[in-house]
């Protein structure tokens, strides 16, 4: 695994816990120089970044808040000129505020649709500048069972996820043609500092829903999210990989 993404530099949002940080962990086990971006406090992200450092990667940290047009480009910016590029971009942050439609308020709804779609669109509005340059690129959108199937008293963070498909599909139409692939990961259950504390019943459902009777782990998503990136996937564009142990299907 170490060294296919060698020389490249990856920008992973949301990276400073749970599925983003192993998602970061595994693209600097492929070689890629990783920037950790997070809301967190810096303690976190650094936290990370010497996880990262200590299994013999290279990361730094970028506090920013993707939400907001000026921090995602001075980010941008920032990581282009001091590692000399960006060639991949991981837009996994986002939040859950879930309500059912009649008790769903104005501002859950706004703020999961700003930082799950809104920020994606900014980074990758950002990142595709210096990718076309180099006439290379990746874009991994991390959306969500959720986005294709729906759930009930999560119309925002479905509505969130189901865009980020619709945005991954057109950008990968756009971008196509200057060398840069644009994909989207679904993950299913996946075990969380987030879903840690869920009722034991709510797991046991879960498992019920899933074919391969198990629920799944950061780590599951942060392989598919390392094949997507790399130049075997060279070919794959526009696609959404379910990474759920087969729950979509049920």
């Amino acid at each position: 695994m170490c060294g296919r993404l060698e020389g490249k530099v990856a920008l992973v949002t949301g990276a400073a816990r749970g599925i983003g940080r192993a998602i970061a962990m595994r693209l600097a086990a492929m070689g890629a120089r990783v920037v950790v971006n997070d809301l967190a406090a810096e303690e976190a992200i650094a936290a990370a970044v010497a996880e990262i450092e200590a299994a013999g990667g290279r990361a730094m940290g970028l506090r920013a808040n993707v939400t907001v047009a000026a921090e995602v480009a001075a980010m941008v910016d920032r990581v282009v000129g001091e590692l000399g590029g960006l060639d991949i971009l991981v837009n996994n942050a986002g939040i859950a505020r879930d309500m059912l439609l009649l008790r769903l308020s104005e501002e859950d709804w706004d703020a999961v649709l700003s930082t799950n779609l809104k920020g994606a669109y900014l980074c990758a509005r950002a990142a595709a500048r210096p990718m076309i340059k180099a006439r290379w690129g990746r874009i991994v959108n991390i959306s969500s069972v959720v986005g294709i199937a729906g759930n009930a008293g999560q119309a925002n963070y479905a509505a969130a996820k189901a865009g980020l498909i619709g945005l991954t599909r057109s950008l990968a139409k756009e971008l196509g043609s200057r060398g840069i692939t644009v994909n989207a990961v679904a993950p299913g259950f996946i075990l969380t500092a987030m879903t840690a504390n869920l009722p034991d019943k709510v797991r046991e459902e879960a498992i019920a829903r899933t074919p391969v009777g198990r629920l799944g782990q950061p780590e599951d998503v942060a392989a598919a999210v390392g094949f997507l990136c790399s130049e075997e996937a060279s070919f794959i564009t526009g696609q959404v990989l379910a990474v759920d142990g087969g729950m979509v299907l049920m």
